[in-house]
């Protein structure tokens, strides 16, 4: 297994739908470059029926592995949750998953989880083939991980949220939870290495670090190769959106090398630097939006937030927001009813912030 995975979270479009024939030349490029894991998901939208189109239908079932996940929240029974599987093989046409995960378990939603008995359901799959190895993707403090793999010692790796920006986040707790994973001997999927994409734009001010000891160096590279050189890494995830994102990746992944001394210091002075920044770590995974009821574009507004707050860009700021709530629910029309708060990966305070966001946007009377 190589150290590096194509996340199909956030693939091309054209228009509304998932832009095929871009993708299919990401996959192609991708493969070329001698690796090999894709990681798509039942709930993202459009990912399992691409990985059909762009992956599976065109390239031979041995030369690629497909990581793919049941999400217990949005099913209303044990059944239904079960299902899932059913549907990630009829949308893959992968005739059997190499890697399947429980997704995205915290505190909020262990006991569903526990309730429904997919711990036993996953271990049954993989007794009859239908699953090759299993796991789960993780997003809570050290303590519930410690209880999980002390509960569940045959999970087989575990997916963490880890990049340089979170490494010592206090609520993220990458570095903890990296860990307590290797404590426990499990290898890892490092997923968000450049956080959602706000590590590929980081700002003027690490940019210009970055480029002040390796000119022409991305970003992007800077955060992937950080996540890389970590012991115990089973693949980095990285959810690259077109193809010139793919050629970037590429040309610092095929012939991989770990960050030097020098290198580590240099990322040390760029998490000092977001120490101080006063972004909102939205990393627009929309887990949030599904259950609002007034139907807020809740990332889109972040986004708009981070114009101002990161850039100081005023007027492209309330553009951005003018879109956002052009045919979505004003942040000021939120309930404070926090579902989106219990589905937050990265636990904002998102009520709080779409206070904030209103009164930062909209117009009084």
């Amino acid at each position: 297994m190589s150290h590096f995975g194509f996340g199909l979270m956030r693939l091309p479009k054209k228009g509304l739908r998932t832009d095929i024939e871009q993708t299919s030349q990401m996959v192609d490029l991708f493969l070329e470059a001698g690796f090999s894991y894709f990681d798509t998901a039942h709930i993202y939208p459009g990912s399992e029926d691409a990985t059909r189109k762009a992956l599976v239908s065109r390239h031979p079932r041995e030369s690629f592995t497909i990581a793919t996940k049941l999400y217990a929240p949005i099913a209303l029974t044990e059944g239904a949750a079960r299902k899932q599987i059913n549907t990630s093989l009829e949308r893959t046409q992968a005739g059997y998953i190499d890697y399947y995960l429980l997704h995205s378990i915290m505190g909020s939603n262990r006991a569903k989880y526990d309730r429904m008995g997919l711990w036993d359901f996953v271990r049954q799959l993989k007794r009859d083939g239908t699953i090759h190895h299993w796991g789960f993707s993780y997003h809570d403090g050290p303590e519930l991980l410690d209880e999980l793999l002390s509960t569940h010692p045959d999970a087989e790796f575990v997916q963490l949220q880890i990049n340089y920006a979170d490494w010592e986040n206090p609520s993220v707790t990458a570095r903890q939870n990296y860990d307590v994973a290797r404590a426990h001997g499990k290898d890892i999927v490092i997923m968000e290495p450049v956080k959602g994409g706000k590590l590929a734009k980081p700002g003027r001010e690490i940019e210009k670090l970055f480029a002040s000891y390796k000119p022409g160096s991305s970003p992007a590279s800077w955060a992937i190769r950080f996540a890389a050189s970590l012991d115990g890494v089973l693949a980095v995830l990285s959810g690259m959106s077109n193809l010139e994102q793919m050629k970037d990746n590429l040309s610092f992944m095929r012939n991989f090398t770990p960050l030097d001394e020098h290198e580590c210091c240099i990322i040390r002075e760029a998490q000092s630097i977001l120490g101080a920044s006063p972004t909102i770590a939205c990393t627009a995974c929309s887990y949030c939006t599904g259950g609002c009821p007034q139907g807020i574009a809740i990332p889109e507004v972040f986004s708009a937030m981070n114009e101002l707050l990161g850039n100081g860009q005023q007027a492209l700021a309330q553009a951005a927001y003018d879109d956002a709530t052009a045919e979505a629910g004003l942040a000021s029309s939120c309930i404070a009813c926090g579902q989106c708060e219990d589905a937050c990966p990265q636990r904002l305070p998102i009520i709080e912030l779409l206070r904030q966001s209103a009164e930062t946007f909209e117009q009084a009377g």
